[in-house]
């Protein structure tokens, strides 16, 4: 008798079929909870997406590790830490998960700095409502994903693209009134080493403190 050595043994293509059919687990961590309620309703009658929740980086990181989503999106300024920082502490556990970063700010810089995070894909709160839609499915299917809008109009021009994913992070929580030490136990690193990195981005920027934080409002970090 002839045997079929490419054959898929029965069980084990069913066992690949049900995965097939497995609805893309979306991990959405945002501390809006219009946002949340807008992601449930964009997916209500889409079986084969599940939107799983959290409000900051602490339940977000926690929910990612209990959940294990097929995709994180990540609003950028999350209490406590920003979605930077949790994407960098997702990655590290796990570098290729795919990370989509959501933002009220549509600099394109923001998207250079994402890509640069690791994320694979960047959409603008202020953009078009299906973009989101889209970058989930493109980005849970292994693709990536930029509206072309942003796409069109990344570059490296502008006072915020002088600083680096974890300056621009520093600079947000300064914004939203961190001191120094507060800043440092946030984003798991030294006083030292955030004094020196606030110096930086003073010097960087031309600004003294309260113009940096003036500066960040402006930008809509805070």
């Amino acid at each position: 008798m002839q045997v079929n050595r490419n054959a898929v043994p029965a069980r084990s293509q069913d066992a690949a079929n049900a995965a097939l059919r497995r609805p893309l687990r979306v991990l959405i961590v945002d501390d809006h909870p219009i946002i949340a309620s807008a992601c449930r309703a964009m997916f209500a009658c889409d079986p084969d997406v599940t939107i799983i929740e959290a409000s900051d980086a602490e339940s977000g990181e926690a929910a990612f590790a209990l959940e294990r989503p097929d995709v994180c999106v990540l609003d950028i300024n999350l209490p406590g830490a920003t979605g930077f920082e949790l994407a960098r502490r997702i990655l590290a556990k796990s570098p290729h998960e795919r990370i989509i970063v959501f933002s009220m700010n549509d600099d394109p810089v923001f998207a250079k700095r994402a890509i640069e995070a690791g994320a694979k894909g960047c959409v603008s709160k202020s953009g078009d409502p299906a973009d989101l839609a889209r970058a989930i499915r493109e980005v849970g299917t292994g693709g990536v994903f930029l509206p072309a809008s942003l796409a069109q109009t990344i570059a490296f021009g502008g006072p915020i693209a002088k600083l680096t994913a974890r300056e621009i992070e520093i600079l947000r929580l300064l914004a939203a009134g961190k001191n120094l030490s507060e800043i440092a136990s946030a984003i798991g690193v030294s006083y030292g080493t955030t004094a020196s990195a606030s110096a930086i981005i003073r010097r960087k920027l031309g600004l003294t403190t309260e113009g940096i934080i003036r500066f960040a409002i402006e930008q809509k970090l805070g």
